[in-house]
């Protein structure tokens, strides 16, 4: 910082100790030999290191950021003349704790207007961080993200259907996660311990996911030299995940159905049937009771996988859930790519609010992966998202451009009370708020009420501004 002389000079560097000393972010400035020249109250608090200590150390020797080495926001700063804005990297304070930080720089100038050194700002996210952990992990069910209403069903009964060893069949599109829940079920249920062993029944034509359910014995064909235990058999105390079983050919239908009533199974080239114990869950992004009605799958098999059913929705279905997930696959990449990308810009998450995701929730984990190739530190930016996204999200939306954060919540209050049918408390419990905030937004934004109010009667519509 500049100095300047004579009593006035005291004066006014009190006066900027004094006011840095009361804001909550930690500030500190250096001078161009990288040596801390001032070192504001909170500095102390966040890093743990006394104002003396500080004074006249090196930047790096107090702070010991992740970026200290290579990606040093106010070394790119003084070099480049450019202010950094949201940065974000960890520090390791006295007590070797890892905290979690949001960083902004600027230059220093003297009088003469010369680069004297450089200023840093620093906010601790750890309530931040600990809050989002708590979010997950009340919204989060064996990595199953969602609090959308549809979500939370499906967490309510998973339980139950765990404890049973019915049947399972799970219907729902192309990136739903329906892996997830068969794993989840397994690892909820008394089976855990044993194997999961999952099988893509479209991958193989049935001569060859025949040997690899059943097995074979040595001898079976020409290149059978010794006995092959099949998947059945591999699962054995288990669960057996049968992806994609509406593709399954008609032969290997009657094949499965044997399975599922005798519960035995019998290897190519074996003369006797083997028991087996094995909890069955088959998946299928097909409509099977169509296929049942077209002849293509046969019905005394359906009922037989039946017995549980689950459907899981779409994502656009579920919109409420995106922040969640894209706040859970965030982490996920940071830990697996070693970065500290701090979230998503309010531009970002309005686009990802109003993108249809025919790929459903493994569309949106492929977008913020891309955007973890494109976004160095800070937030992901609109210019991160692959280039086919942003002109999607303008489509329908007047004038062309993406969603205002406040029109994604009318859009949300909007949608929920349209599902309850006007109802504001059973709204208000989807939503995850309390009916009073559901009134004082319904009045802040202007919106118009559904005709019923959820209990079979009708009311006048109007705007609630009163």
């Amino acid at each position: 910082m500049a100095q300047r002389t004579g009593q006035d000079g005291q004066e006014v560097c009190g006066r900027e100790a004094t006011i840095l000393d009361s804001i909550n972010e930690g500030v500190f400035t250096v001078d161009r030999e990288w040596r801390i020249t001032s070192f504001n109250r909170a500095a102390e608090r966040i890093t743990g290191v006394p104002r003396a200590q500080a004074l006249g150390s090196r930047c790096s020797e107090v702070f010991r950021a992740s970026i200290c080495e290579r990606k040093c926001a106010l070394r790119r700063t003084i070099d480049g003349g450019l202010p950094v804005v949201d940065a974000t990297a960890h520090i390791v304070n006295q007590r070797g704790q890892r905290i979690p930080i949001r960083i902004a720089t600027a230059l220093l100038r003297d009088e003469a207007g010369d680069i004297a050194g450089g200023v840093e700002t620093f906010q601790d996210l750890t309530q931040v961080e600990e809050l989002r952990k708590e979010l997950r992990a009340r919204y989060s069910f064996e990595d199953i993200i969602g609090r959308s209403p549809a979500m939370v069903q499906l967490f309510e009964i998973l339980p139950q259907i765990s404890a049973s060893p019915s049947t399972v069949l799970i219907e729902g599109p192309s990136g739903t996660g329906k892996e997830l829940f068969a794993r989840a079920i397994h690892n909820l249920s008394p089976r855990k311990g044993k194997p999961f062993v999952p099988v893509n029944c479209a991958a193989l034509p049935d001569s060859l996911l025949e040997s690899e359910l059943f097995g074979f014995k040595a001898g079976a064909f020409t290149d059978a030299k010794r006995d092959k235990p099949g998947r059945f058999a591999l699962a054995e105390g288990g669960t057996i995940f049968l992806d994609e079983i509406g593709d399954v050919s008609p032969a290997m239908q009657v094949r499965l159905l044997r399975v599922l009533q005798e519960r035995t199974i019998e290897p190519l080239g074996s003369i006797r049937a083997v028991p087996v114990d094995v909890r069955v869950i088959a998946a299928t992004n097909r409509d099977l009771k169509e296929l049942v009605r077209e002849g293509i799958f046969r019905e005394d098999l359906y009922y037989r996988i039946r017995v549980v059913h689950l459907n899981l929705p779409r994502l656009a279905q579920r919109r409420e859930d995106i922040p969640l997930l894209v706040d859970h696959l965030i982490a996920k990449f940071n830990h697996l790519q070693g970065k500290d990308i701090a979230g998503v810009s309010d531009d970002v998450l309005a686009c990802l609010m109003v993108h249809d995701y025919p790929g459903n929730v493994r569309e949106l984990e492929n977008i913020i992966e891309q955007a973890f190739v494109l976004c160095r530190a800070g937030l992901i930016e609109p210019n991160h998202l692959p280039p086919e996204l942003r002109p999607k999200t303008a489509q329908g939306i007047p004038g062309g451009q993406p969603m205002s954060l406040e029109s994604i919540e009318r859009f949300s209050l909007l949608d929920a009370l349209r599902r309850r049918r006007g109802n504001r408390r059973l709204a208000a419990r989807d939503l995850g708020i309390h009916v009073s905030t559901l009134y004082r937004k319904i009045r802040t934004l202007g919106i118009e009420t559904p005709d019923t109010d959820g209990r079979g009667r009708r009311r006048q519509s109007r705007t609630m501004h009163e």
